[in-house]
């Protein structure tokens, strides 16, 4: 298994880095993101918790062609919005090609102590597979591209973030706390039954075992 963190950090208020976080699909660093489906969302104990279905795409190495068939997998994404305290986690997961490679990641999205105006992201990512006698290259070479990829999510999240507020550092910070607040409730409220509907088949028929 393999092992990593980095810290990535926003310009931009943690109000707004939450809003923007269920809007930076698409991006023009995210062409290999091929759909989102919203599977669940629920407000507990003033906590948004939100489960989403997303289908990825990544072009394939020819040593790996051995190993996998297709470059499509989906990954399940689980969310916790606390905005009394300002923090957003949240867990990913791959439902396919676990036995070639199986990836957890973990993001934590909190104000920056040292300058609240900022966000800083902390990523924690664990890659693990079962191939045997090819374990250890395919989970170097699944680290090293997560590495990179980390650096082109940074920028396809900040262009979104640029586009949602061109004049953010005019915007009071009191404003953007009620505004984000409300908007999150709203989006819990609003769920949408059709993309439950859609996604909930698909990710049932991967996780026949899992409730």
């Amino acid at each position: 298994m393999r092992f990593f963190e980095n810290t990535t950090f926003f310009n931009y208020s943690w109000e707004q880095v939450a809003q923007a976080f269920w809007k930076r699909y698409p991006n023009p660093n995210s062409k290999h993101v091929l759909s989102e489906d919203t599977i669940s969302r629920e407000l507990r104990s003033g906590k948004l918790f939100t489960k989403r279905l997303l289908n990825k795409t990544n072009s394939i190495p020819n040593w790996a062609k051995r190993f996998i068939s297709t470059a499509n997998v989906y990954i399940v994404e689980e969310s916790i919005v606390d905005v009394k305290n300002k923090i957003l986690i949240t867990y990913t997961r791959n439902l396919g090609l676990t036995k070639v490679m199986n990836v957890t990641e973990k993001v934590v999205y909190k104000q920056n102590k040292d300058n609240p105006s900022k966000t800083e992201a902390l990523r924690s990512v664990w890659i693990d597979s079962q191939v045997r006698g090819f374990s250890r290259a395919i989970c170097a070479f699944g680290c090293d591209r997560l590495r990179k990829n980390t650096q082109k999510m940074a920028g396809g999240f900040n262009h979104v973030l640029q586009n949602m507020f061109p004049n953010h550092n005019v915007i009071p910070n009191t404003h953007l706390t009620v505004t984000a607040a409300h908007k999150l409730k709203d989006a819990a409220i609003n769920a949408s039954e059709l993309a439950k509907s859609k996604a909930a088949p698909i990710y049932a028929s991967l996780n026949p075992n899992q409730s």
